[in-house]
Protein backbone atom coordinates (compact mmCIF):
# COMPACT_ATOMS: atom_id res chain seq x y z
CA UNK A 1 0.00 0.00 0.00
CA UNK A 2 2.72 2.43 1.08
CA UNK A 3 4.76 1.46 -2.24
CA UNK A 4 1.96 2.12 -4.23
CA UNK A 5 0.86 5.37 -2.79
CA UNK A 6 4.45 6.32 -2.91
CA UNK A 7 4.64 5.88 -6.88
CA UNK A 8 1.49 7.54 -7.74
CA UNK A 9 2.49 10.50 -5.68
CA UNK A 10 5.90 10.49 -7.28
CA UNK A 11 4.04 10.38 -10.96
CA UNK A 12 2.22 13.41 -9.94
CA UNK A 13 5.16 15.08 -8.86
CA UNK A 14 7.17 14.41 -12.08
CA UNK A 15 4.41 15.44 -14.08
CA UNK A 16 3.97 18.63 -11.97
CA UNK A 17 7.38 19.21 -12.75
CA UNK A 18 7.23 18.67 -16.68
CA UNK A 19 3.95 20.75 -16.65
CA UNK A 20 5.89 24.12 -14.60
CA UNK A 21 9.50 23.28 -17.09
CA UNK A 22 7.19 22.99 -20.22
CA UNK A 23 5.26 26.13 -19.29
CA UNK A 24 8.80 28.12 -18.67
CA UNK A 25 10.52 27.27 -21.33
CA UNK A 26 7.05 28.38 -23.76
CA UNK A 27 7.15 31.58 -21.61
CA UNK A 28 10.48 32.35 -21.92
CA UNK A 29 10.49 31.67 -25.81
CA UNK A 30 7.55 33.77 -26.28
CA UNK A 31 7.21 36.04 -28.85
CA UNK A 32 6.10 38.52 -26.57
CA UNK A 33 7.86 41.65 -26.28
CA UNK A 34 7.89 42.10 -22.53
CA UNK A 35 10.70 41.06 -20.36
CA UNK A 36 8.58 40.55 -17.72
CA UNK A 37 7.21 37.35 -18.78
CA UNK A 38 10.31 36.26 -20.17
CA UNK A 39 11.80 36.35 -16.57
CA UNK A 40 8.49 34.78 -15.19
CA UNK A 41 9.90 31.73 -17.81
CA UNK A 42 13.16 31.38 -16.82
CA UNK A 43 12.06 31.63 -12.81
CA UNK A 44 9.77 28.82 -13.64
CA UNK A 45 12.55 26.86 -15.43
CA UNK A 46 15.05 27.52 -12.80
CA UNK A 47 12.72 26.67 -10.08
CA UNK A 48 11.33 23.20 -11.66
CA UNK A 49 14.78 21.98 -12.13
CA UNK A 50 15.91 22.37 -8.21
CA UNK A 51 12.40 20.35 -8.09
CA UNK A 52 13.53 17.89 -10.04
CA UNK A 53 16.41 17.86 -7.91
CA UNK A 54 15.25 17.52 -4.85
CA UNK A 55 12.30 14.98 -5.83
CA UNK A 56 14.79 12.38 -7.61
CA UNK A 57 16.83 13.00 -4.07
CA UNK A 58 13.89 12.61 -1.70
CA UNK A 59 12.57 9.62 -3.98
CA UNK A 60 15.71 7.68 -3.78
CA UNK A 61 15.68 8.38 0.00
CA UNK A 62 12.59 7.39 0.24
CA UNK A 63 12.84 4.24 -2.07
CA UNK A 64 15.99 3.09 0.38
CA UNK A 65 13.87 3.16 3.15
CA UNK A 66 10.91 1.28 2.15
CA UNK A 67 13.26 -1.20 1.05
CA UNK A 68 14.90 -1.67 4.55
CA UNK A 69 11.56 -1.31 5.74
CA UNK A 70 10.73 -4.45 4.42
CA UNK A 71 13.33 -6.36 5.08
CA UNK A 72 13.23 -5.71 8.79
CA UNK A 73 9.28 -6.81 8.50
CA UNK A 74 10.26 -10.19 6.57
CA UNK A 75 13.01 -10.67 9.24
CA UNK A 76 10.92 -9.79 11.93
CA UNK A 77 8.06 -11.50 11.20
CA UNK A 78 9.10 -14.18 8.74
CA UNK A 79 12.26 -15.35 10.94
CA UNK A 80 10.17 -14.84 14.30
Amino acid sequence: MVEDLTGKLTALAWALFLLSWSIGWTLRGSPIPSSKVKRVGNSLIEDSMWAALWLALGTTVFAVIVKLAGIVSEVLIGGG
